[in-house]
């Protein structure tokens, strides 16, 4: 059975952060919804508590999202790929926030919400991957 998180706060947000370190990201498989006021993101995440070296397709769906702002992200290239290092949330009037997804290069996702409600859940099957990150995990 795969992960399943649900990230409410900032503590949440920590945890769920790290389990995304260094997953993979199609730009094309970013898909903001704004009459459900959704965003969904497609992942191959690296499994990081797992002593294997091994990548698993997961999705993130973040609600309550009032608008999105993207940065250093060229939308335009549907077949490019991100990987993300962090997500992280600023409080502005609570429970209202923006919650910044940070990319390696530089790329970042700024997402106004009405409150923290996200949820990332494995789908399929773990692969073994050749390839494990080279850095410390946040």
């Amino acid at each position: 059975m795969g992960l399943k998180l649900i990230a409410n706060d900032t503590d949440d947000l920590k945890v769920m952060a790290g389990t995304l370190q260094d997953a993979i990201i199609r730009v094309g498989d970013i898909a903001l919804d704004m009459p459900q006021r959704s965003l969904t993101l497609r992942a191959s995440r690296f499994r990081h508590e797992n002593a294997r070296p091994e990548r698993i397709e997961s999705g993130l769906r973040i609600d309550n999202v009032m608008e999105m702002r993207s940065q250093g992200i060229d939308r335009t290239e549907p077949d490019a790929f991100l990987v993300l290092l962090n997500a992280s949330f600023e409080p502005t009037d609570e429970p209202s926030g923006k919650l910044t997804l940070t990319f390696a290069g530089g790329g970042r996702l700024q997402v106004d919400v009405e409150a923290l409600d996200i949820i990332l859940a494995d789908i399929g099957d773990p692969r073994r991957t050749r390839h494990r990150p080279d850095h410390d995990l946040l």
